[in-house]
């Protein structure tokens, strides 16, 4: 393979290395106009650029793939990263995403989340809100707190197999109409008052 090697000085547009591969049909070029620096891979279907100038670098390429042992990428303002198309983030280890002020994570259609444990803590207050909510454990759910509302604006229902409601103190069911009723109903107590 015979390559065409080229360098053109000129006071008023710089320097110009030129490569040939005319067997690949692929030209090299890097200009250097005292301004800009430009480094150009041109092949027959395909053109990869690297544009640098004194506060820019821009890299323009079908495929831009990084192998480093260790990767660190910070900026003093703003982080941007775009894809039109699937973007994805993987870890053969433990992963971690830290804000410093708020953070917010949204999907136009859906989000999941999951894991083999998972856990969500808010140190002031948590909040789930849905046209429909669902809370499900495939053995067991709990909810608990040192007080405890759970409230309907229209109607609430509580269904089991077996129910048990249970108050270590005093407990009140009071209703504008009161229904207790089964094939067969006990009411005991030490004192039972009706009426």
């Amino acid at each position: 393979m015979a390559l065409v090697c080229k360098i053109e000085l000129s006071q008023t547009d710089g320097i110009t290395l030129t490569v040939i591969n005319k067997d690949g049909n692929i030209t090299q070029t890097a200009t250097f106009d005292g301004t800009i620096i430009t480094l150009t891979c041109k092949g027959q279907d395909d053109t990869s650029t690297i544009t640098q100038k004194t506060d820019s670098i821009t890299i323009d390429c079908k495929d831009f793939i990084v192998n480093a042992e260790s990767i660190t990428c910070k900026s003093t303002k703003d982080t941007l990263h775009e894809a039109e198309g699937t973007f994805s983030i993987n870890s053969t280890k433990t992963s971690a995403f830290t804000s410093s002020a708020d953070m917010n994570v949204s999907a136009t259609t859906k989000l999941n989340l999951k894991a083999a444990d998972f856990t969500a803590t808010a140190t002031n207050s948590a909040k789930v809100t849905a046209l429909t909510t669902t809370i499900n454990g495939d053995n067991k759910a709990s909810v608990t707190g040192l007080e405890l509302a759970l409230t309907g604006t229209t109607s609430a229902s509580l269904k089991g197999a077996t129910v048990k409601a249970a108050a270590d103190t005093t407990m009140d069911v009071e209703g504008l109409t009161t229904t207790v009723k089964g094939q067969i109903t006990n009411i005991q107590g030490s004192l039972v008052t009706l009426g």
